[in-house]
């Protein structure tokens, strides 16, 4: 029972209605009263209150201070007030009244709270259930062995001679792998690993990789999760003989609210447990290219800041960059300079993409994508700047706009579906 309650699907329309329309018939039984202009006053200043404080709430949180380092949509903030001018009609209606209308009162509370939830995470497309929630990592650890022996032992098979067998997979598999940060020292996280069905034959070809990082806070499930990264990957793998880039996605946080920004600082050996540990982990343990242009890097926000960082630094590693929602580069805040980069500000405007981007130029056959949410102005304008430094630094660039999304994983979802075909393309899956 407590695992169904956890895996239930709260982006379902059947959820979302339901949910919605309780909360209406609540609303209506409290608000209907034995008509009197003092009850009329005291309703209508109560929606008015929770409205004002729902806005208020807003404004303080996104617009001074900048808690979730983006802005509030209008949808979001919609929810918001709804949801506290429904617990300001509960509030009024505890009394004077029957002690049934104090029990429907006290219990309104939480399904408003419940739907408002439930309206705001639709409109950031974060979670799909309380697993998600609650960092729950859904992907069962996954197993090497078979994959690793195959791919060392037999004569390696390229993706233009590849013919798939009998009985292969129609869907990729998904699952954890622990990477030892043992050069880094980097605690990190289990990564998340999706290998599509040509990586789970006998002799499998030697496929393109994608390193991929989510934003933060998060954890390395939440591309597969909330971007349904693997479902853009089996839908290309089903038109091209179960062949797709094998996708690891590492943990480059240590933890969902901790920020190493993807550098070698006193907060841990972030770069180095990528660039090192991982990459070294990758050719040791899957059937991958060695060759830079099948090796792509992106990620979602401050993952897609990693992206750049390690794209722009290393075009003799990777190929591709898909930055979705970039900044324009590694922070922490007004504490970055002193804690990261030893209070140097030259050493930390080296740090920055595009003054990376400038020094490695001219790159010779780097592509690099840039996607935002076009009701997303703040990093559409950091977009738009990352975007002039690529160009300026000669390298293949794309500009991708998701229509009427923002800061968000519904961008994030539309980013991938747009261009993984073309990576896959760009990293020689024709």
């Amino acid at each position: 029972m407590f695992a169904w309650i956890m895996t239930y699907r709260v982006d379902y329309a059947s959820f979302l209605t339901t949910i919605d329309a309780i909360c209406a018939v609540v609303m209506l039984y409290l608000l209907v009263r034995r008509p009197s202009r003092r009850w009329f006053l005291i309703a209508l200043a109560a929606v008015v209150i929770g409205v004002v404080a729902g806005l208020i709430a807003c404004w303080l949180t996104s617009d001074v201070l900048d808690v979730f380092g983006v802005s509030l949509t209008p949808v979001t903030r919609m929810w918001v007030c709804l949801g506290f001018a429904g617990i300001a009609i509960a509030v009024v209606n505890l009394w004077p009244s029957r002690w049934w209308r104090k029990a429907v009162a006290i219990v309104s509370v939480p399904l408003f709270v419940v739907a408002a939830a439930a309206g705001i995470n639709v409109d950031f497309g974060a979670y799909r259930n309380l697993n998600d929630a609650f960092g729950v990592d859904p992907y069962p650890a996954l197993t090497l062995a078979h994959e690793t022996a195959n791919s060392m032992a037999q004569a390696q098979v390229t993706t233009q001679d590849w013919t798939p067998p009998a009985g292969m997979p129609t869907r990729g598999r998904i699952g954890t792998v622990s990477i030892p940060g043992t050069v880094s020292h980097f605690d990190a996280r289990p990564a998340v690993v999706y290998l599509p069905p040509a990586a789970l034959v006998v002799n499998p070809p030697t496929l393109p990789v994608m390193i991929v990082f989510s934003g933060q806070p998060g954890s390395p499930a939440d591309l597969f999760t909330a971007g349904r990264l693997d479902s853009v990957l089996n839908a290309f793998a089903s038109t091209h003989n179960g062949l797709a880039p094998i996708v690891v996605s590492p943990d480059q946080l240590l933890r969902p609210n901790f920020n190493p920004m993807c550098i070698d600082s006193p907060l841990g050996h972030s770069a180095t447990y990528v660039m090192v540990d991982v990459m070294n982990w990758i050719r040791g343990n899957l059937r991958v290219s060695r060759d830079a242009s099948s090796w792509a890097v992106g990620g979602y926000s401050q993952g897609a800041t990693c992206a750049l960082q390690f794209g722009a630094a290393h075009p003799d590693r990777f190929g591709t960059i898909l930055a979705i929602s970039s900044e324009l580069g590694p922070t922490i805040g007004p504490s970055t300079v002193a804690k990261a980069f030893g209070g140097s500000k030259a050493a930390y405007a080296a740090a920055m993409p595009a003054a990376v981007m400038a020094r490695n130029a001219p790159y010779a056959s780097e592509l690099a994508i840039f996607a935002v949410g076009q009701a997303d102005t703040r990093y559409t304008r950091f977009a738009k700047t990352l975007l002039s430094a690529a160009d300026n630094a000669r390298m293949t660039t794309q500009f991708v706009v998701s229509p009427r999304t923002a800061h968000d994983w519904n961008t994030v979802r539309y980013s991938l579906r747009a261009t993984i075909p073309g990576i896959a393309a760009h990293m020689g899956l024709k």
